[in-house]
């Protein structure tokens, strides 16, 4: 079941609007696509999730795989009770909500409906923006594009590094330094230079065991 925009389109239910238009009482927010799939990095490898993505980003990764979330005007703006009640048809009871960088919005409201559902809520997250929203899991993945918001580590479960060069373990360290003590270390090779970087993760995690390995195992599977 996914939401079908060109129906809501032609009833004008929804619209699409640049970050600044997006309500700051969070009712609505710019939706690129909602999919229900297998979580495939990070501390809930393997888990059913629904995935929630959002439009709008401007820390600006140059190897970001998803560079067609960056701009919120080309997703619609679409009421939170909707992305609720797509999310809640599914079996698991579990959302991630990705981007684009979500912690530019309000997200308290969405956090909130999907609670009251029985729905765990997770985020992943550069970490550019403060919190908002009520959180089952925090995926903190910080870019050297935009350093983090300083607020943000202590709520982090889960710090996901990604490797795309040798300087990238030092800088891995220093975010480590800052997250709490019970959060899980990852080191995750950026995709396009995967054969090239995961032998020096593998090495770094052996030296440095407090590390884990991470993979983007649903490409390897070939799914969403």
């Amino acid at each position: 079941m996914a939401l079908d925009f060109t129906a809501l389109e032609e009833l004008n239910v929804i619209k699409t609007a640049s970050i600044h238009q997006v309500p700051k009482d969070g009712s609505e927010l710019p939706l690129m696509e909602a999919f229900y799939t297998i979580q495939g990095e990070g501390g809930n490898t393997g888990t059913a999730a629904y995935f929630i993505r959002l439009g709008g980003c401007d820390v600006g990764c140059h190897w970001c795989d998803v560079k067609e979330s960056w701009d919120a005007e080309a997703h619609p703006l679409t009421p939170i009770e909707s992305i609720v009640e797509t999310a809640a048809a599914y079996p698991g009871k579990a959302v991630v909500i990705t981007g684009g960088e979500p912690l530019l919005y309000n997200l308290g409201p969405l956090t909130e409906q999907l609670q009251a559902r029985g729905i765990k809520t997770y985020i992943e997250t550069s970490g550019a923006y403060p919190i908002s929203g009520s959180w089952d899991w925090v995926c903190l993945s910080p870019k050297k594009f935009k350093q983090p918001d300083p607020s943000v580590y202590p709520f982090a479960h889960e710090l996901k590094v990604i490797i795309f060069n040798k300087s990238d373990f030092k800088w891995a360290e220093e975010h480590a330094a800052s997250v709490g003590e019970h959060c899980k270390l990852y080191l995750q090779p950026e995709w396009s230079k995967a054969a090239e970087m995961t032998p020096l993760i593998v090495e770094y995690v052996k030296n440095n065991p407090k590390w884990r390995v991470s993979l983007q195992t649903h490409k390897y599977m070939d799914i969403p």
